[in-house]
């Protein structure tokens, strides 16, 4: 069976990135969640919020690590398997991501060393300094990454010359016509990510009865966060969604699984696309919402896939229901929200067993939604790598052999696969240990003191003994 090295190269490149994925969307609303922890205890002293703090930085800091491993090789892919895409993008593309780096990444570096290993060395006030410089770098970094991914979605500012992408304006490449939507939702995003699994680490320690008071505080900040940015989400999804109606339709096309360019399109609730016959099988639907959900009209007119040729449309059950995916994780964290709200009263909410176990097994929700609309997001654009103006096929290093791909892709997964059970694994180590005592926290002696990142950890523990779960 001969090899495809554009499928493989696809199949590889998508495996990293979401791979990688999962790890910034985390430390990037973990990291402003922590320099707010230091902030609270800057200004009030309760001790609490320094043992929230503390904690998760041990955690940040691992997560950190391994996304710092997951990402760096990603740009070596340009070079091995899409070598005429980064020729023909380096006049954009190779200042963006310099920029990441200069701005962003030196930033983040330069203070995390301060946020991981100051306490108690450096004034209070430094040390809040650098929590919130380490929360800035990381959205800084999200702009750079973001506005790079957007203007291949959406290109603008440039003209392909001889095979060359060249800038005609930095401003418009930079702020295309998608960017600022998609840096907000994958903002939220990262709030949501960070308020999920901060609420479920907390109801997992108040379902042991570990260290209630500062839990119960996590929690709550968690909930009233969450209760706000779930639904504003599904707002910002929305005009999300009629910005990529305008400029990408047959990505909404294939979201909807709608063939035929029509009005008082239904909202398919459950549907088979079949490429081959371009329609879908077992359809079941609302009438009429699509259309009233994406143009706001009843009466409005939704494009159909078959208004490109087959050999542009996406690979449409993937998007169709990745896309459905990410929406029913969204309306379940809403709805996770509004009964944190009813569970107020009274303090049910810390005290409902049946409600803090669902927030445990809601912590991995996010991330499964994050990578389900990064699907939509790649997938979509297929068979684009810049929207309408280079395809994948176009940007495909000419000498790759289907062989050559099948190696790395093997390899990336045999290593990553290690990275990631490590690094789970060591992740687990720090949440079960939880909050060590006071004078276990403070470690005075430089000697004693972690000398790497990943050395959070470093005092023993036996899991969870002497805090029975609660049934």
């Amino acid at each position: 069976m001969e090899l495809d090295p554009l499928i493989l190269s696809r199949i590889q490149f998508a495996f990293v990135v979401s791979f990688h994925a999962i790890f910034p969307v985390f430390t990037i609303g973990l990291a402003s969640y922590i320099a707010l922890l230091n902030g609270l205890y800057f200004a009030n002293g309760n001790p609490a919020w320094e043992r929230l703090a503390t904690f998760w930085t041990k955690v940040f800091a691992v997560v950190f690590g391994m996304g710092v491993v997951s990402g760096i090789v990603m740009s070596f892919q340009f070079g091995t398997n899409w070598s005429n895409f980064a020729q023909a993008s380096a006049n954009f593309l190779g200042p963006m991501l310099s920029y990441e780096v200069v701005t962003a990444f030196f930033l983040e570096a330069g203070f995390l060393g301060v946020l991981l290993f100051g306490r108690g060395k450096v004034p209070q006030g430094v040390h809040l300094f650098a929590a919130t410089m380490v929360a800035v770098g990381t959205f800084i970094s999200a702009f750079w990454i973001l506005s790079a991914n957007s203007w291949m979605q959406t290109p603008a500012g440039v003209e392909l010359i001889d095979g060359a992408f060249h800038v005609t304006s930095w401003s418009t490449a930079i702020f295309n016509a998608s960017f600022w939507y998609r840096f907000m939702h994958m903002a939220t995003a990262s709030f949501l990510t960070g308020g999920f699994v901060v609420a479920a680490v907390s109801a997992y320690y108040l379902l042991r009865g570990r260290d209630e008071v500062a839990n119960k505080k996590a929690l709550s900040m968690c909930l009233w966060l969450l209760l706000v940015l779930a639904p504003a989400q599904a707002v910002i999804g929305d005009f999300h969604g009629l910005n990529t109606l305008e400029h990408q339709p047959t990505k909404v096309a294939a979201m909807e699984g709608n063939w035929e360019t029509q009005s008082h399109t239904p909202l398919l609730l459950f549907a088979l696309p079949d490429m081959d016959a371009q329609k879908n099988h077992f359809e079941v639907g609302i009438p009429s919402l699509a259309s009233l959900i994406l143009t706001h009209d009843v009466n409005g007119v939704v494009p159909g896939l078959k208004d490109v040729p087959r050999d542009e449309q996406p690979f449409v059950p993937l998007v169709f229901w990745s896309f459905r995916v990410m929406v029913a994780i969204g309306l379940a964290m809403i709805g996770v929200a509004v009964a944190g709200l009813v569970l107020r009263r009274g303090g049910r909410v810390y005290q409902c067993d049946r409600y803090l176990k669902l927030l445990v097994a809601m912590g991995v929700s996010p991330f499964i939604a994050v990578l389900a609309g990064w699907f939509v997001t790649e997938g979509g654009r297929s068979p684009w790598l810049v929207y309408g103006m280079m395809t994948q096929a176009e940007a495909l290093t000419p000498s790759l052999t289907g062989g050559m791909a099948l190696f790395t892709l093997i390899g990336y997964i045999a290593v990553y696969a290690v990275v990631f059970c490590c690094g789970v694994y060591y992740l687990m180590r720090v949440i079960r240990q939880g909050m060590l005592p006071h004078d276990q926290e403070t470690v005075v002696d430089d000697i004693e003191r972690a000398k790497r990142p990943l050395s959070a950890a470093h005092i023993p523990f036996d899991d969870d003994a002497g805090h029975p779960v609660r049934s």
